[in-house]
């Protein structure tokens, strides 16, 4: 089983900065694509950033040049840089993350996804 967490949430100034940590464990024998998404309650949750495990970055276009998503690929764990908050990034950022496993001698591998609980990013004066 692989467990998701995240942390570094909080209530943040507008114009202020917050960095989120996304820590993943457990049995990963591959760890590929990385990323965070957000959700507002009533709304859909929405792709903020992702990193793939060669270092590939994507990011929506309301937070292009705000937002920086990296990765400790040792640790296991993807960060998510936010400068300039907005209080319409007001919202539980989800850290996701896609695992390859080998399911037997053969070699044979199996892909999953898993989500974190999420943490709560609130900006506002």
């Amino acid at each position: 089983q692989v467990q998701v967490v995240e942390s570094g949430g909080g209530l943040v100034q507008p114009g202020g900065s917050l960095r989120l940590s996304c820590a993943a464990s457990g049995r990963i024998d591959k760890l590929n694509g990385m990323g965070w998404y957000r959700q507002v309650q009533g709304k859909e949750r929405e792709l903020v950033a992702r990193i793939s495990s060669g270092g590939t970055t994507y990011y929506q276009d309301s937070v292009k040049g705000r937002f920086t998503i990296s990765r400790d690929t040792g640790e296991n764990t993807v960060y998510l840089q936010m400068l300039s908050l907005k209080p319409e990034d007001t919202a539980v950022y989800f850290c996701n993350v896609d695992v390859t496993l080998v399911v037997n001698v053969e070699g044979a591998t199996v892909n999953k996804n898993y989500w974190g609980k999420g943490t709560l990013v609130t900006v506002s004066a």
